[in-house]
């Protein structure tokens, strides 16, 4: 009897301590997790430009109100902001950025801050490192941008924070650039670092353009083991291809790879191919269009539509940000350095808001 329970009690501890191998083997989070919150949002950092030119903005009745009112009303809850380090003009600067944040709050939405970290535009095609970071590089650029990025998220406490502005080829050049072995990724990490210390309860966001690509880079992120919580896309078809069911494709295969949630960064489409002002249009040609998708009222309504579902069809699908749809042409019809994009805004020719904001509808 006694050799029958000491076997029963050996039996018993081997079962136990294969169980408790077996948990402590086991990943977590085995599922990626839905997002929770689903984007809606526009970059508006024009904004303040727009506001100072006097523009009388009306919603779809034709009823007078502010952009950021008539954009709630439509259903929009988040808005993103671009940050230039030292721009020319206090446009994209620090303290326009700050006011107009806390404008953004004040409405009850949710602001993305986009740090380009750089002086001006940063894109694939530059990324041209803040005049007074000239020449910096190691342990001091490091340094640099953890204190500038400590400085500037600490002040706003945003709800999203990019580090970065569509990094394809790394950031901050020639020290952070991808192609000519460049330290992007530890750059990138220590401005992620300092993110995290300065606003715990934010998102950190990686922005790539295009979707060529775009499964590698993120998987380059994933094996460095960088710290970040929502990959987000721009997907512009004239530019990244008018394929929009590989775009789809591209989207879920990001998220089944990384287990983040997935935005569409930046998008946009035409209502029309004419021009307000006399500054030179980005688009305006028919064979820059995507079948079915005409440059009518309706046409880029129902491509927003189309994207808003691309956003939403999978699980880690997290939503969308609509870019320059407050780029109207506020400068006058008259103007050579207005806007390039006044077709694509989401008001028409005479400020009124166009079928389109029905896309940020909850």
């Amino acid at each position: 009897m006694q050799k029958i329970w000491f076997s029963l009690l050996i039996i018993c501890i081997w079962v136990m301590a294969g169980s408790c191998t077996k948990d402590t083997n086991e990943p977590t989070n085995p599922e990626p997790q839905p997002p929770g919150f689903f984007i809606r949002g526009a970059d508006l950092s024009l904004l303040p430009e727009i506001e100072a030119a006097g523009i009388e903005l009306k919603d779809q009745n034709g009823n007078p109100g502010s952009m950021l009112d008539i954009l709630k009303q439509a259903g929009l809850n988040t808005v993103r902001i671009r940050l230039w380090h030292s721009p020319q003009s206090p446009t994209s600067g620090l303290s326009q950025v700050a006011k107009m944040a806390a404008q953004v709050k004040a409405k009850g939405l949710k602001v993305w801050l986009c740090i380009h970290y750089s002086d001006t535009w940063a894109d694939p095609g530059q990324q041209k490192m803040p005049a007074a970071w000239n020449g910096l590089s190691g342990q001091v650029l490091q340094d640099s941008i953890r204190n500038y990025t400590l400085r500037v998220v600490g002040l706003i406490q945003p709800d999203y924070v990019q580090a970065g502005n569509e990094v394809n080829d790394g950031m901050l050049w020639p020290a952070g650039r991808i192609s000519t072995g460049g330290d992007f990724y530890n750059l990138l990490a220590t401005a992620h670092k300092a993110i995290r210390e300065a606003a715990p309860e934010a998102r950190i966001l990686v922005h790539y353009a295009g979707v060529s690509g775009s499964v590698q880079f993120f998987s380059q992120l994933q094996s460095r083991k960088i710290d970040y919580d929502i990959a987000g896309l721009s997907y512009y078809p004239y530019y990244h291809g008018k394929d929009l069911s590989y775009a789809a494709s591209v989207l879920k295969a990001i998220g089944n790879s990384t287990g983040k949630a997935v935005v569409i960064a930046e998008v946009a489409y035409p209502f029309t191919l004419g021009w307000a002002d006399n500054t030179h249009n980005l688009i305006g040609e028919e064979g820059q269009l995507v079948e079915g998708y005409p440059a009518t009222y309706e046409g880029q309504k129902n491509f927003m539509m189309k994207i808003r579902e691309m956003s939403s069809a999978f699980t880690l699908g997290a939503g969308f940000c609509y870019w320059g749809g407050e780029w109207i042409a506020y400068k006058g019809n008259q103007s050579t350095d207005g806007s390039g994009w006044e077709n694509q805004a989401l008001f028409d020719f005479d400020f009124k808001a166009l079928p389109v904001q029905t896309v940020f509808a909850p």
